[in-house]
């Protein structure tokens, strides 16, 4: 697991069907709230498709960074960075939550609690699709890109109204082999709790 890396550049030798299947069946036995399973999966693979989901949600961004008054020049740089890496993946997976086999509850604090363990219970699905994938001879990135243009994503690919897109998931036979990046030592993120009074 320590030799996973977040891969951006990728071969464009195809993936096979068998290995993708693999893959999301192994991310499928993550843990879950309640078991309830949230996570949905849209696995891309055409170039048509990918076309354009990359042209409908580089046009939400390019929109954004004009309102955010970033130059022309940056933005269409942006804007072409954020579209090939779209399109130079051979798989391309939108990671969702499905709520509607969650509980419900009248009050908003465990409505958003609810939420927030369907979400995390995606997550969990996520990191293990990664983790399937890299078992594969796969690389792969996490994107969140999804997140920011949620109605764009469900309205291109045509996504049941329950699916709510979280992330991105650009897969395919690495071209790089990035070194690891530096980890925060374990003195800035443990705490060992002592119960004791």
């Amino acid at each position: 697991m320590k030799t996973r890396r977040s891969i951006r550049r990728f071969k464009a030798d195809p993936i096979p069907d068998s290995v993708i299947e693999e893959i999301l069946t192994t991310a499928t036995f993550a843990p879950s709230a309640h078991n309830r399973q949230p996570w949905r999966f849209a696995v891309l693979t055409e170039l048509s498709a990918k076309t354009l989901l990359a042209e409908s949600m580089a046009k939400n961004f390019q929109q954004e960074l004009e309102n955010e008054h970033i130059s022309p020049e940056e933005i269409s740089s942006r804007v072409t960075r954020s579209k090939d890496r779209i399109l130079s993946a051979p798989l391309v997976v939108i990671l969702s939550v499905d709520m509607s086999e969650m509980d419900k509850y009248p009050d908003r604090r465990r409505k958003k609690a609810e939420f927030i363990m369907a979400t995390q219970s995606a997550a969990n699905a996520g990191m293990q699709l990664l983790l399937a994938a890299h078992a594969e001879g796969l690389g792969g990135v996490w994107v969140c890109s999804p997140l920011f243009a949620q109605e764009t994503v469900q309205e291109v690919l045509n996504l049941p109204k329950s699916w709510e897109p979280q992330a991105m998931f650009l897969l395919g036979y690495p071209a790089e082999n990035p070194q690891v990046r530096e980890r925060k030592p374990m003195s800035e993120v443990l705490l060992t709790v002592d119960s004791r009074p």
